[in-house]
C-alpha cells in the first residue's frame, strides 16, 4: 500500500514539474503579429466595424498564453475569408468596457456578431476548420 501511494505521489509531482516548465515556455512564446485583414476593433469603432457584416471578435489580453496561441490561427483564418466575413480583436486590457458589455468572463473568448448583433459565441482555443464552420454558418 506503501508503494502505491509513494508511486502515486511521485507521478503527480512529475505531472506538476511539467506543467508549470509548459506553463513558463507559453509565456515566453513570442507575440504574433496580426494580418492586415484583421481588424483591430476599439470602443470607438466596433459598432461601424461591425455594422452591416458578419466579424468573429476575439476578445483576448496580451498575458494570457491561450490567446497567443490563437493569433497564428486567426490570421490563417483571416488570410481566407472574403470581404463578406471579418476577424477582429479586441484587447480586453485596453478596451475593458467592451469587455464588460459583452459579459466576457473568460479569455480567449470569440464571439461572431452578424450586423452588430451577437450570433454565437465561444471560449477556449479553437482549430481553424472549427471558426470557419461557425462563420459559414452565420453566413
Amino acid at each position: 500500500m506503501k508503494t502505491v501511494l509513494i508511486v502515486i505521489g511521485l507521478l503527480a509531482l512529475v505531472f506538476i514539474l511539467i506543467n508549470l516548465i509548459a506553463r513558463k515556455q507559453m509565456k515566453k512564446m513570442p507575440p504574433v503579429a496580426d494580418h492586415e485583414k484583421i481588424l483591430t476593433l476599439t470602443d470607438k469603432n466596433f459598432q461601424a466595424q461591425t455594422k452591416n457584416k458578419l466579424v468573429l471578435v476575439d476578445f483576448w489580453a496580451s498575458w494570457c498564453a491561450p490567446c497567443r496561441m490563437m493569433a497564428p490561427i486567426l490570421n490563417d483564418a483571416a488570410a481566407e475569408l472574403n470581404d463578406n466575413a471579418r476577424i477582429g480583436k479586441i484587447n480586453i486590457e485596453e478596451f475593458h468596457s467592451l469587455a464588460q458589455k459583452f459579459n466576457i468572463r473568460n479569455i480567449p473568448t470569440m464571439v461572431l456578431f452578424k450586423n452588430g448583433v451577437e450570433v454565437s459565441r465561444f471560449s477556449g482555443i479553437k482549430n481553424k476548420d472549427f471558426l470557419m464552420k461557425q462563420i459559414q454558418n452565420a453566413q
